[in-house]
């Protein structure tokens, strides 16, 4: 297991902040890539359904961000999201996505953002009895429970497919 002072600053941003909201959750961080939710899952030897996608959109009208944590397995449905926003969302672009959460497309991690946002997790997450999440960067991620998930984010629990 690493320890912090082996973490890259944003996987160490990741893993302080988990410690400082009291959860029991280790970073690990890989030479490999852990981008996509299918090396993700190869990496950590999970499904791809027990892979978290942090998913920014963009509220069309207000341009709020909206996170969207959903299954690895699952494509998100804009037009159901939109409802539950109140507005239209779209996909957030790599830079308004750095601007809101500090971190790059492929390692957002759930938690740690720069700014607070609106936040939708998966019902289909919560059948697993743990769960991977990125960790800051396209080669970090953490495991954690899909309660744990809710807590620490405050997301609503949705149907997002």
């Amino acid at each position: 297991m690493q320890t912090l002072s082996e973490l890259s600053p944003s996987a160490k941003k990741v893993q302080e902040a988990l410690t400082r909201l009291g959860f029991d959750c280790r970073v690990i961080e890989f030479a490999e890539s852990t981008r996509t939710a299918q090396e993700a899952a190869e990496r950590v030897g999970c499904t791809l359904g027990q892979i978290v996608k942090s998913l920014i959109f963009k509220g069309l009208a207000s341009g709020k961000p909206v996170l969207v944590l959903t299954s690895g397995s699952n494509r998100v449905d804009e037009k159901r999201i939109s409802l539950y926003a109140g507005e239209q969302i779209g996909r957030a672009d790599a830079d308004f996505v750095r601007a809101v959460t500090g971190f790059a497309i492929g390692g957002v991690p759930p938690l740690a953002h720069l700014q607070k946002m609106e936040t939708y997790l998966d019902e289909d997450l919560l059948q697993y009895a743990t769960i991977w999440a990125a960790a800051g960067t396209p080669n970090a991620v953490f495991e954690l429970t899909p309660t744990d998930l809710q807590k620490m984010t405050g997301g609503k629990v949705v149907q997002v497919k």
